[in-house]
């Protein structure tokens, strides 16, 4: 790393000039190279952050106008209603699509940072997991994922949804799932042991679903896990629903929202 070089040289430049120029002894040397060395880090490591955190920026806000734009659309929407609900999805995801590609462009400005910043590259490929996800560009969150961090409720949701699609063997998908629970605070596993119980509700393990939701109910009070809980308790899995939850669940792609069709009164006069 050449932040890591630049500091060691400018800690062992801090001795030398102590030590040598200002005849102080070894000891006191020592540790003016070391206090050199610290505060050259801190303050590129400060400078590093702001620049990171202004580009990360401009992704978001890439996105944000993007979803902005969405709504609005959806707002005309619903005044004039689209002529086919399929042909509106296509739509605003070819619309999704365009602002995500957007944002992964922007994306790459990440990469000049990585001679400097340690995991640079890692936060690079889980903003690119994110957004190819939105767009499910499956083929690259495939090659992203190996790379990428999973630290957050989000990220580990989709990375089990990506195994489940995958057909991967439940036990694997359940040790990460047990792995991201395990330091959650109150409330933040909904949308984890939502989808965990969904999953072993679809492949017919109602009993590992029920101690699964048993077991995330100590660690929140979400009233679509303790609906879901209720249902299985009742033994109606086929009641089973993640709605609750929203539009995280629906996010993992893991099950296609329903669609209310208006009806339209006629007015007789």
């Amino acid at each position: 790393m050449i932040t890591l070089a630049a500091g060691i040289a400018f800690g062992l430049g801090t001795f030398a000039l102590s030590h040598f120029a200002g005849d102080v002894g070894i000891g006191w040397s020592i540790t003016w190279g070391i206090l050199g060395f610290g505060i050259f880090q801190a303050v590129v490591g400060l400078m590093m952050q702001k620049r990171i955190k202004r580009d990360m920026e401009r992704v978001q806000q890439v996105v944000l106008d993007g979803q902005k734009r969405l709504q609005a659309k959806m707002q005309r929407w619903q005044v004039r209603p689209p002529g086919s609900i399929k042909a509106a999805q296509k739509e605003m995801f070819e619309d999704t699509k365009v602002f995500v590609k957007a944002a992964l462009k922007e994306t790459e400005s990440l990469s000049k940072y990585r001679h400097f910043v340690p995991f640079i590259e890692r936060q690079q490929a889980t903003a690119q997991l994110q957004l190819n996800w939105m767009i499910k560009d499956f083929k690259a969150v495939d090659a992203l994922m190996p790379k990428a961090l999973f630290l957050d409720p989000t990220t580990n949701a989709m990375k089990m949804a990506r195994m489940y699609m995958q057909g991967r063997p439940m036990d694997e998908i359940g040790k990460v799932y047990r792995k991201a629970v395990r330091r959650l605070r109150y409330n933040q596993n909904v949308l984890l042991a939502g989808a965990w119980s969904w999953m072993l509700v679809q492949k017919g393990d109602i009993d590992g679903a029920f101690k699964a939701l048993s077991e995330a109910l100590k660690s929140s009070d979400d009233k679509t896990l303790k609906a879901n809980h209720e249902q299985l308790m009742n033994n109606r899995p086929g009641h089973f629903s993640n709605s609750g939850i929203g539009d995280q669940w629906y996010s993992l792609y893991l099950e296609e929202p329903r669609m209310r069709t208006q009806r339209q009164h006629m007015v007789y006069r």
